[in-house]
């Protein structure tokens, strides 16, 4: 009997000479974000928590919007006579789900630190932070399929991937110090990215691989991952600074340690 084939998987290819040039002009960026000193901190146990907070808190857009980013792209992917782009459909169908369970999981991260589901619900980032979420928006409606793919999958989940395996090994002293609920549930988000989720980049870019059919598509699919990548950390550096003395009254406003909690840790 005839093997039946499976659509609903992404085989990774070898790099030809281009796409590894354009993985490697990548790395210094994706280098500043995974080692950005917030997520040192994070990582460290050391990051004050009104600016862990405020970082959960002014990011959450980011992560409740990536299913639609996803989707807006997928709104696009009609034309399946052209390269790469039922794989592509096929993808994003696949993740987009996917992504929208990280969103559950990522508020009850933030729960964990003391935010309400009332403040991420109403949250207004400042316009630093925002900036790559306007961004993200105009990409996926505007923009060519792989300049969507680089932009979102590839400039996000890359560094997004290296960081959170750092900072998941910061949670216990959170918990210790009784300024955080550290459980199974809490961990869920950062453990999945710091696992799992690690192919999503490499598949992205065997999706602009199959989508870029010249040297201009490619150059064009570059150029909006590394600016993806620059409002990362345009949004990281805004963080930050709070953390230096500049904390937002909102952000104050959570800087005390959780009571009448339990933080527990696994």
């Amino acid at each position: 009997m005839k093997k039946q084939q499976q659509y609903d998987s992404l085989t990774l290819t070898e790099h030809p000479p281009w796409a590894k040039q354009f993985w490697a002009d990548l790395e210094p960026l994706k280098e500043r974000i995974a080692s950005h000193p917030l997520f040192n901190e994070m990582a460290a146990g050391t990051l004050d928590v009104a600016c862990f907070r405020h970082a959960l808190l002014n990011f959450y857009p980011l992560v409740a919007n990536f299913p639609h980013y996803m989707s807006l792209a997928l709104s696009r992917a009609v034309d399946i006579r052209q390269p790469g782009i039922l794989d592509t459909r096929d993808w994003l169908i696949g993740n987009i789900r996917i992504e929208q369970r990280h969103l559950y999981w990522y508020r009850d991260w933030a729960i964990g630190f003391g935010i309400t589901a009332t403040d991420l619900d109403n949250v207004k980032p400042p316009a630093a932070m925002d900036a790559v979420n306007h961004y993200l928006w105009n990409m996926n409606q505007r923009a060519s399929l792989a300049e969507a793919i680089a932009a979102t999958n590839l400039a996000i989940e890359w560094a997004t991937g290296e960081w959170s395996q750092k900072v998941v090994h910061g949670m216990r002293h959170y918990a210790k110090t009784g300024q955080a609920v550290i459980d199974r549930r809490t961990m869920a988000w950062l453990r999945a990215h710091a696992h799992y989720d690690d192919m999503h980049p490499h598949e992205a870019m065997e999706l602009i691989k199959r989508l870029c059919v010249n040297d201009q598509d490619r150059d064009n699919a570059l150029q909006a991952a590394k600016r993806g990548m620059e409002y990362y950390i345009l949004a990281l550096d805004e963080c930050f600074r709070a953390h230096q003395g500049n904390a937002t009254p909102h952000t104050k406003k959570h800087a005390e340690p959780l009571s009448g909690k339990t933080a527990v840790t696994q």
